[in-house]
């Protein structure tokens, strides 16, 4: 319930403490599963104090039960265990604090926990983010890689050693975090993030040993399944040994079956570089002679036509066709010319032989008047007429003679 205060009626802390106790009575009894940081069981006292964690958030609370409670599962718990505990919430007023007092504890066995997982792998596969549209390429040659991973471990030496043994020039940024245990989760996540942050990071490997499946279980909280799919650079998981599957390998963009093998797919080997490109130099000076010889044997082959070496061969017999077609031309053309003149000489003689001068040279003349008009009868003409007459020689004048006479002309 609200209650009614101001700074001029504050409440005082005790009162303020004994309303938080009464609300938290006021709770039934809860089950709550956790892992167990600490655990504390004084000789000869009679309860027993443990500290219960959440693994994929940085919150804590004091767990009480009486030893025969715990007693019960004292062979199979310990620190780092995930157990299930049935607990009644408490306040203990005069320090302010919380505290779970335990009815019963249970162990989370192996069988659980996988089943556990695969209802959180579906729920995630539906969500899309192991899908295989999300994945993305690795850079061919990465100038620095993020490397998440426990201190000092093995993990981190076989990651580089292996790489700069293959690549000596490449660069780390590493992350040294938990890799299990309580810690695990929050630590991972934030160097995921830190190295997803530095544009200069090409690559992040997240990388552990082998271990049993509740060692490997931070590499499948949800959390970190989150943290790895909305990161933008690529991630590669090598979790463990080639058996292992922890959910980390679904989400990320590559897996690796080991450390070892993260550092030979993500960084290639100077010397199988240097061999393919060594290779393609070869292959490249390989094709550059063929198409030298080819060209070669195709100049060859030009230059001993009978036409490259006597050039002017092909000259000479142009010339003389020419001369032949010349030649042949003009005779064509003289025997036009001929047939021509002989046709012209016979038409010329036609027209002579046809013509009023030819028949006026055999003693013919003709009588035209005064305006040019040729008398060709004689009832054309009148006593007395002036005419003209035209011999072959030349003309002279005439006059029609008398009707009476005989018709004459002077």
């Amino acid at each position: 319930m609200a209650l009614n205060t101001s700074a001029d009626a504050p409440l005082p802390v005790g009162q303020v403490s004994r309303l938080i106790g009464g609300w938290i009575d006021r709770l039934g009894a809860v089950w709550v599963e956790g892992q167990i940081t600490q655990l504390s069981r004084r000789p000869g006292a009679g309860v027993v104090f443990l500290t219960l964690r959440d693994p994929s958030n940085d919150i804590s609370v004091s767990v009480t039960c009486y030893r025969q409670v715990f007693d019960a599962v004292a062979d199979v718990v310990s620190e780092g265990a995930r157990v299930v505990v049935h607990a009644k919430p408490e306040w203990y007023a005069p320090r302010g604090q919380l505290s779970l007092r335990a009815s019963e504890i249970k162990p989370v066995g192996i069988g659980e926990l996988l089943a556990r997982l695969e209802q959180l792998k579906k729920s995630l596969a539906a969500e899309g983010l192991f899908t295989l549209d999300r994945k993305r390429p690795l850079p061919f040659l990465p100038q620095l890689i993020g490397l998440v991973t426990g201190r000092a471990s093995a993990a981190e030496r076989d990651v580089l050693e292996n790489a700069r043994h293959r690549w000596p020039a490449v660069r780390f940024e590493v992350r040294n975090v938990a890799v299990q245990g309580v810690h695990a989760v929050p630590q991972v996540v934030q160097a995921v993030r830190e190295l997803d942050a530095l544009p200069a990071v090409d690559v992040i490997i997240v990388a552990r040993g082998g271990g049993s499946v509740e060692d490997l279980l931070p590499f499948s909280d949800e959390q970190l399944i989150r943290a790895v799919a909305a990161a933008r650079t690529p991630v590669v998981s090598a979790i463990g040994h080639e058996p292992d599957s922890p959910l980390l390998d679904l989400v990320a963009d590559l897996r690796a079956s080991t450390p070892t093998d993260a550092a030979k797919k993500v960084v290639p080997d100077v010397g199988e570089e240097l061999d393919r490109v060594q290779g393609l130099r070869d292959r490249a000076l390989r094709t550059v002679r063929g198409l030298l010889d080819r060209e070669e044997r195709g100049l060859a082959s030009a230059l001993a036509r009978p036409v490259m070496e006597r050039p002017q061969r092909m000259v000479a017999e142009r010339e003389a066709e020419v001369d032949a077609l010349v030649a042949r031309s003009r005779r064509t053309l003289g025997h036009l010319l001929d047939r021509a003149e002989s046709e012209l000489s016979h038409t010329r003689a036609r027209v002579v032989a046809l013509s009023p001068a030819a028949t006026m040279e055999r003693g013919y003349a003709v009588l035209q008047r005064a305006d040019g008009t040729v008398v060709r009868a004689p009832g054309e003409v009148s006593d007395g007429d002036e005419l003209r007459a035209r011999v072959s020689e030349g003309e002279f004048a005439v006059r029609v003679a008398e009707r009476d006479a005989p018709r004459d002309v002077e």
